[in-house]
């Protein structure tokens, strides 16, 4: 059986993610919401929804270097965005983004 992990892609998602546990009450609520899915994912790195290969924003494939990405709904209609990266020994959830349903909607060119 593999180890499972979580990790932020980068510093600087983590530290955006930290700064949620010190802001308005909204965004600690979706700071603990967060940490929820890391905990969930830590025990299922494929809990989330994964997203078609053919519909994963090509911003993502440039920035992050993805070939896989999957989604975790949060409250408030918020939606994290990670990808799996694996070997014989590890398989690592990576947090690239969250997102609000706007945001999210427009990421992936969603029709009103």
């Amino acid at each position: 059986m593999r180890e499972k992990h979580v990790a932020f892609y980068d510093e600087n998602i983590k530290k955006a993610f930290e700064e949620l546990k010190s802001g308005k009450s909204a965004d600690f609520v979706i700071y603990k919401a967060i940490n929820n899915a890391i905990d969930k994912l830590k025990q299922n790195p494929k809990y989330g929804i994964h997203i078609p290969k053919k519909l994963i924003p090509e911003e993502y494939i440039r920035k992050y270097d993805v070939d896989n990405l999957w989604k975790y709904n949060l409250p408030k209609a918020w939606r994290l965005l990670y990808t799996l990266k694996a070997d014989k020994v590890m398989i690592l959830a990576v947090i690239l983004d969250w997102k609000d349903h706007k945001s999210y909607s427009r990421l992936f060119k969603y029709k009103k």
